[in-house]
C-alpha cells in the first residue's frame, strides 16, 4: 500500500517533529471524539438511576414517564421524577446526572433572571435567550460543525477526485465536457441556490449536505485534473500499459496514490473553510435547522442581545480556537509533505 511506503512512513515522523501542529492534531482528535459521547457529559438525562429496586441507564435506552409511574408514554422527565414525592419516598433511590446537568436545547426555568443570563455557579458560561445552558449548545455545536466539514470534505474528495482524475487521464471530449460543467457550476452563486432550496423543501443537514456536495467538489477537481494531466505520460503509467493494465486499475494503482499529495496537504485547510463557511450559514439563519446547536446561531443571538457579552466573545473564541488549531495542523502537514526535502540531495 501507497501508505505503507518509506516515503509516507517518513513523512509521517516528520510531522510527528512538527509538535505545534501535531499536539493540535492530538487536540482536535480527542476533544472531536469525546464530543461525540458529549451525552455522557452533557445531559440532562440520568447516567445511572436507581428506582425502586431496579436499576435504569436513561442515556442509552429511552424510558417512558410510565415507568415511573407518571400518567403519560412519553420519555420521562427525571429532573421533575427527582423532585417527586414517589421518589424522595424511598431513601434508596438515586439519580447520577453528568457534570453538565443540561441538554443541549433545555431551557432552565429555575433562572434567577430573565435569559439570557450571564455566567453563574449553575450555568458556567451563561444562557442563551431561551434560557438553554451556552456550555451544552458550544459543546454540541463543536461536534455538529466538526462533523458536517468531515461530511462535505470526503464527499467533495471523492467527486473531485474522480471527475478530475476522468478529466487528466483521458482528456479529449471528456476533460472539455466536464470543464464546461465545472464553469457552469462556477457561475451560479452559492448562497442563492441554498436560500431557493430551503425555501422549496423543509431545511434540513441532508439539505445543506447536498448543496455544499455540489460546490465543494470544484476546486479539488482542478488539482486532480493537472496531476492526471502530468502523470499520465511518466514511465511508470506507460510501462502498466503495455503490459494491458486497465484504465481503471492505471488510474487507481498508479497514478493516484502518487498523486494525491497535494489533496493531503490542503485537506485541513478545507475543513477549515468548512467550518467557516458552515458557521456563517448558520449565523444568517440557512444553517442547520433549529434546534441543532451551532456557534453561527449562537453569534446570531448576541447581533439582539449587545449586552450579553457571553453570547459573542464565547463561541467566537470556540472559533478562533479551533480554527487555529486546524490551521497548525495544515501547516505541519504541508511542510511534512513538501517533497523538496527528500530530493534535495540531487538537485
Amino acid at each position: 500500500m501507497a501508505l505503507l511506503n518509506p516515503i509516507m512512513r517518513k513523512r509521517f515522523r516528520k510531522f510527528k517533529t512538527i509538535k505545534r501542529g501535531y499536539y493540535s492534531f492530538l487536540i482536535l482528535l480527542i476533544t472531536y471524539v469525546m464530543s461525540l459521547g458529549a451525552e455522557l457529559f452533557v445531559n440532562n438525562k440520568p447516567l445511572v438511576l436507581y428506582y425502586n429496586g431496579e436499576y435504569y441507564f436513561p442515556v442509552v435506552k429511552f424510558y417512558a414517564g410510565e415507568t415511573f409511574g407518571a400518567d403519560y408514554i412519553a420519555e420521562a422527565q427525571y429532573k421533575e421524577l427527582e423532585k417527586s414525592e414517589a421518589f424522595k419516598s424511598n431513601p434508596d433511590n438515586v439519580m447520577l446526572f453528568p457534570l453538565i446537568p443540561f441538554g443541549y436545547n433545555e431551557s432552565d426555568n429555575q433562572l434567577s433572571g430573565s435569559p439570557p443570563t450571564t455566567p453563574d455557579s449553575r450555568h458556567w458560561l451563561g444562557t442563551d435567550d431561551r434560557g438553554r445552558d451556552l456550555l451544552a449548545r458550544l459543546i454540541y455545536g463543536y461536534r455538529v460543525s466538526m462533523s458536517l466539514a468531515f461530511i462535505i470534505f470526503i464527499i467533495s474528495y471523492i467527486i473531485g477526485i474522480f471527475v478530475g482524475g476522468l478529466q487528466g487521464y483521458f482528456g479529449g471530449v471528456i476533460d472539455l465536457s466536464f470543464q464546461r460543467l465545472i464553469e457552469v457550476f462556477s457561475a451560479i452563486p452559492f448562497l442563492p441556490v441554498l436560500m431557493l432550496l430551503a425555501s422549496v423543501f423543509e431545511p434540513s443537514i441532508l439539505l445543506l449536505v447536498v448543496v455544499f456536495g455540489l460546490y465543494r467538489w470544484i476546486g479539488v477537481s482542478y488539482y486532480m485534473r493537472a496531476e492526471f494531466l502530468r502523470a499520465r505520460k511518466v514511465e511508470y503509467v506507460e510501462s502498466a500499459k503495455s503490459v494491458g493494465a486497465s484504465s481503471v486499475a492505471i488510474m487507481g494503482r498508479h497514478i493516484l496514490p502518487n498523486t494525491i499529495t497535494p489533496l493531503v496537504t490542503i485537506a485541513p485547510f478545507a475543513i477549515s473553510s468548512s467550518i467557516i463557511l458552515l458557521s456563517s450559514l448558520d449565523f444568517l439563519g440557512f444553517g442547520v435547522p433549529a434546534p441543532t446547536a451551532s456557534w453561527g446561531e449562537v453569534l446570531s443571538q448576541a447581533t439582539s442581545n449587545l449586552t450579553s457579552y457571553h453570547l459573542s466573545v464565547f463561541p467566537a473564541v470556540c472559533l478562533f480556537v479551533t480554527l487555529l488549531l486546524v490551521s497548525f495542523v495544515g501547516e505541519a502537514v504541508r511542510e511534512a509533505f513538501d517533497p523538496k526535502p527528500y530530493f534535495r540531495h540531487k538537485g
